[in-house]
């Protein structure tokens, strides 16, 4: 299986930290790569809030992870302060790439990078729904930042 490759973007409209826990650390002494997942979900949490909204409900529309990737680039540990920077790409008629990358902020390493696909979902029929515009303002207002 040919190795994942993509290029980062060249702006980030969000970036939080993130400490990584004993609980993140597998028996290898580095991030396991279960909670690498968890820490880019508690980001991808944290963009929508800054946003105004809840996962349950933005702009109207719960959202559902369609699809996520991970590139790891080096080890993260115990102790470390991690910075996940975010920005929404490739969007379409039902969601959205939420491109991040991690880094450790105490060495500017890079740690991982990846996409996660969003996907809006109508809450009664339990089907895809349309990317509200209102939403897609808010992003492309960032963006414009």
């Amino acid at each position: 299986m040919p190795r994942i490759q993509f290029a980062l973007p060249d702006h980030f409209v969000f970036a939080t930290d993130i400490q990584i826990y004993i609980s993140h650390v597998n028996q290898g002494g580095h991030l396991d790569n279960a909670q690498l997942l968890t820490l880019v979900s508690e980001a991808r949490v944290r963009f929508f809030k800054s946003l105004g909204y809840a996962e349950g409900n933005v702009a109207g529309f719960p959202i559902v992870v369609g699809d996520m990737v991970a590139q790891y680039k080096s080890e993260g540990f115990h102790g470390e302060t991690m910075r996940v920077s975010m920005v929404p790409q490739d969007p379409n008629k039902y969601g959205f790439d939420l491109v991040y990358r991690m880094e450790c902020l105490d060495t500017a390493r890079e740690v991982a990078r990846g996409k996660i696909g969003i996907v809006f979902v109508d809450r009664q029929t339990r089907t895809v729904a349309a990317v509200p515009e209102v939403f897609l303002q808010k992003v492309n207002d960032l963006k414009a930042i």
